[in-house]
């Protein structure tokens, strides 16, 4: 109920403000009201089916939705307002996180004042510090993570040299919000502008401090557990003509590695990128080093067996791996490992997070040369690297480990450990005529089973990609995909292929399968034809796509970020528009 009322009188300010203009006529207020409005409307339902190949669907609910309505609202030329209601009604999709079942609520509703200097947002918020890695509050809603702050946020920019944040609240969780508090302050110094110096184009240093408040309400007596966890990060970023660079160091304080754990671990971070770009050439590089960097805003979500839907991160740490579009190269996937777990089969094994390297190179060769032909040719390469940190085990109580409270662990710091994913890739973009253009792509694949699914399997595999797409004019195009996935191990081989026609700008349709033709390890996805067939219209800003087809259980991941699906077959109608 008080957030219907919040919504309301946000709402009433416009017109309030409005109304005291005596002088304007009712219509042109109207339409500057309809003017200074904006908003987006976004709806993803399915239907899920019964099928002989995927098996029978044993929710009660099989057609299910998520719907998210949003409005901005600006006035008075330095101030909005803006609101969020989410339907998950009569259940959210497959997969996503339980607290949305059967919800429909107003979300998110905010105010903003901004100046050139100034400014203040109440309500709910997004916000990043550096690269992440000490906080980011943010949304993807394929993902079906929002973990924005509600609360307030203040950034000054008192002089051209300095930018300050300072921001204070709780974190959502579900469509409610977390137990504790959260406070950050961040700092962004132009060394540039501050010393007038010439010789760099970019020179900055940033410090973001970011403390989580939480009673744990649970007396210990074994360990005092901390109500604070507090986390620094310091970076460097700077840039010399063609030259860039980036680097910023992180340490957590003291906190539970799970909520029933009587043993605290701090953690710290490790980012730095380098990179060389000029007009057809561009070389980047970025090592990254995490140990035991999970970070919650409540600690009911330490445990991330069950917390598979990144509710409640404070922090942000995707995977620094190539992102695909093709079905078969995103079989084996890799999640970034930050977190501190110990493990005891017959011995014991602590993995207490990840390091690890992503080196990407592009280059055009000149229209006209041997290799570049009439049009020119695009060549881009990508290797990525991850290993677990290499570990030492201690415990003066003895085996089991498992269960000690005395268990520790020492890292080294810059020792890679046992291997855990290598991805080599080649791609080749050419263009044969005003028409005609391919994309060939080659990944040749390491990927650790046993590590992820203790299933004592290694995981080589390599994977050929060929697509082309042929422009008739007048908006339509036809593209043809091949895919070949190899292995010997897991899941076997597949083949996979698309294609797809666009009648004109607005309307195309689609088919693709990817196939399993070998008897798979993987019982539950061998010899399943997993195809969808579908199509979009598109008018304006609005776009409806629908869908029917088979997912492949496993993970779904944007940017680095994963969720795992199940398997199943559906109807899928999407929905988006905006004004």
């Amino acid at each position: 109920m008080k957030k219907i009322i919040i919504c309301f009188v946000a709402l009433a300010i416009p017109f309030v403000v409005l109304s005291q203009e005596t002088n304007t006529q009712e219509k042109t207020r109207f339409k500057r009201f309809l003017n200074n409005l904006s908003g987006s409307f976004e709806s993803n339902a399915q239907w899920y089916l019964d099928d002989d190949k995927t098996g029978d669907f044993e929710e009660d609910e099989h057609i299910r939705a998520n719907s998210y309505l949003k409005l901005d609202y600006n006035f008075l030329g330095n101030f909005s307002i803006g609101l969020q209601a989410e339907s998950y009604m009569p259940e959210p999709l497959l997969n996503y996180d339980w607290l949305y079942n059967e919800k429909f609520d107003l979300a998110q509703y905010y105010v903003n004042y901004k100046t050139k200097k100034l400014d203040v947002t109440a309500g709910y918020f997004y916000e990043q510090f550096g690269n992440g890695l000490v906080f980011r509050a943010w949304e993807d809603r394929a993902l079906g993570v929002n973990n924005s702050i509600r609360g307030g946020k203040v950034r000054y920019n008192p002089t051209d040299f300095l930018e300050l944040t300072a921001l204070y609240g709780k974190q959502r969780r579900g469509l409610d919000v977390s137990e504790s508090n959260v406070l950050g302050i961040n700092s962004e110094f132009n060394l540039r502008n501050l010393l007038d110096v010439d010789l760099f184009d970019e020179l900055s240093l940033g410090f973001s401090y970011v403390n989580k408040s939480e009673d744990y309400g649970y007396v210990n007596d074994v360990v005092s557990v901390p109500n604070h966890v507090d986390a620094y990060s310091v970076r460097l970023d700077l840039s010399i003509k063609n030259l860039y660079s980036n680097i910023e160091y992180v340490k957590k304080s003291d906190d539970l590695r799970w909520k029933s754990e009587n043993k605290l671990f701090d953690g710290n971070a490790l980012y730095f990128n380098l990179g060389y770009s000029k007009k057809g050439l561009g070389i980047n590089s970025t090592f990254r080093r995490l140990e035991n960097m999970n970070f919650y805003s409540q600690r009911e979500d330490l445990n991330g067996r069950i917390n598979l839907t990144n509710r409640g991160t404070l922090n942000y740490l995707p995977a620094l791996t190539k992102q695909y579009d093709y079905t078969l190269a995103n079989i084996y996937l890799y999640q970034a490992q930050p977190g501190l777990s110990v493990e005891d089969y017959q011995t014991v094994q602590v993995k207490a997070g990840e390091i690890g390297y992503q080196i990407d190179v592009f280059y055009k060769f000149k229209k006209g040369s041997l290799l570049g032909g009439r049009y020119g040719t695009k060549v881009t390469a990508n290797l990525s690297y991850w290993a677990d940190l290499n570990t030492k085990v201690s415990d003066p109580n003895g085996i089991p480990y498992f269960s000690s409270d005395a268990l520790t662990y020492e890292t080294d710091f810059f020792k890679f450990g046992e291997k855990l994913f290598r991805d080599f890739n080649l791609e080749v973009r050419k263009k044969w005529s005003p028409k005609l253009s391919s994309i060939f792509t080659y990944i040749n694949l390491y990927y650790n089973a046993d590590y992820f699914k203790a299933n004592n399997k290694e995981v080589d595999a390599w994977i050929g990609i060929a697509e082309s797409t042929y422009k008739f004019g007048k908006g339509k195009s036809l593209r043809l995909e091949a895919q070949h996935l190899l292995t010997d191990d897991d899941s076997k081989n597949w083949l996979g292929g698309t294609i797809e026609y666009f009648h004109n700008s607005n309307f195309g349709i689609y088919f693709n399968d990817s196939y399993n033709y070998e008897e798979s390890d993987v019982e539950e996805n061998s010899k399943i034809h997993f195809f969808n067939v579908g199509g979009s219209f598109t008018k304006g800003a609005t776009r409806v796509a629908l869908n029917y087809g088979r997912q492949r259980g496993g993970l779904i991941c944007v940017g680095g970020v994963c969720r795992p699906v199940s398997k199943n077959t559906g109807i899928t109608l999407n929905l988006t528009t905006s004004f």
